[in-house]
């Protein structure tokens, strides 16, 4: 059994939560430079949000303002023994000090009340327990922007794989300019409802503009991008054939009598980390 340390995961988080929210993923930088447009306002938005990152990294200060609530998912390994404090405690006080500490924007507040806790807190936690003796913990920057425009369509089986590609068209049609695009989209497709959701936004995870390695969800990602991208809304909502610059759909077994499909959209402006101890 391996023990780590409640202070050694606090320490790796906090710096991992902190990197992640000064810098946009390195992969959306790749392709933010390598997709082209044809018109000249939509050019110019891209020369803009290029700029942004830039001059982001360069000052070390967030590339958006809205830096998010903080999502969490973890593998805990079943031979895994933390010591020294509670998981999820130990998670938000890392949030805690890193939003604190760097002046990031701080989001949570009671829904009712709108009353601001003012330290980013509490965070959001999806745990898994899995395989082996390690702690994996990825943590994502979830802005309201692109969170707003997500949706769950819950389909009868008869919608079959054109209904998930059409649930897909359907929300990022009504989101529009809204979410920042170019956008990454989650998805997905399976389980009940809340799995659905949470499939979606664990596709989001995923390094951008890596395919699934089932080869049939990879070619349902490349429809569903194809799809998305004749649109025509574009960069910042100027037209274009770039509305997304990548798809990434997860599946779990699912009730013979249902088809659950989520859509989880994230802006340009990815924000996630990961660490493994």
């Amino acid at each position: 059994m391996k023990k780590i340390d409640a202070k050694t995961i606090l320490t790796s988080v906090k710096e991992m939560i902190t990197n992640s929210i000064l810098n946009v993923e390195a992969e959306v930088c790749q392709k933010l430079s390598e997709i082209k447009e044809d018109n000249e306002p939509a050019k110019w938005a891209l020369d803009q949000i290029i700029q942004n990152n830039s001059y982001a990294k360069e000052h070390n200060v967030p590339p958006c303002q809205d830096t998010g609530l903080a999502v969490f998912f973890l593998d805990i390994g079943q031979d895994v023994h933390i010591t020294g404090g509670y998981i999820e405690d130990i998670l938000n006080e890392a949030v805690r000090q890193s939003y604190t500490e760097n002046y990031f924007r701080k989001s949570t507040l009671d829904p009712l009340t709108r009353i601001n806790y003012n330290d980013n807190t509490p965070a959001i936690i999806n745990t898994r327990i899995v395989k082996g003796d390690n702690l994996t913990v990825h943590f994502l920057a979830k802005g309201a922007g692109s969170e707003n425009m997500s949706a769950l369509y819950m389909l009868t089986p008869s919608k079959s794989r054109q209904g998930i590609i059409d649930s897909v068209i359907d929300c990022v049609s009504r989101a529009g300019a809204n979410p920042c695009p170019p956008i990454i989209i989650g998805v997905g497709v399976g389980g009940d409802m809340e799995k659905a959701c949470i499939l979606a936004k664990h596709a989001l995870i995923r390094p951008t503009g890596t395919s699934s390695l089932d080869s049939d969800i990879a070619k349902l990602e490349q429809e569903i991008l194809q799809a998305v991208n004749s649109l025509d809304i574009g960069i910042q909502g100027f037209g274009g054939k770039n509305t997304a610059i990548s798809v990434s759909v997860e599946k779990f077994a699912t009730h013979i009598g249902m088809l659950p499909v989520a859509v989880n959209i994230q802006c340009h402006s990815v924000r996630h980390g990961k660490v493994v101890l």
